[in-house]
């Protein structure tokens, strides 16, 4: 099973989804504005940040989990 950390840092107001622990980030790209979206060397997505997270997101501090089935 996959396993995702979602990290919220009050200080910075930034909400980061972690896909892929201890990859080497070879690019960035700012997909939309205030969206940075992290690869590793072979273009597989190891996290996203959401900036001004407060702002973009409903509850920035809570996650809810689901898995289809």
């Amino acid at each position: 099973m996959a396993q995702v950390k979602v990290n919220y840092d009050t200080k910075t107001d930034t909400l980061s989804f972690i896909f892929k622990e201890n990859a080497s980030v070879t690019e960035s790209d700012e997909g939309k504005p205030g969206i940075i979206l992290d690869y590793d060397g072979q273009g597989d997505l190891v996290s996203m940040e959401i900036l001004d997270a407060a702002r973009r997101v409903t509850e920035a501090n809570r996650v809810d989990f689901q898995i289809a089935g």
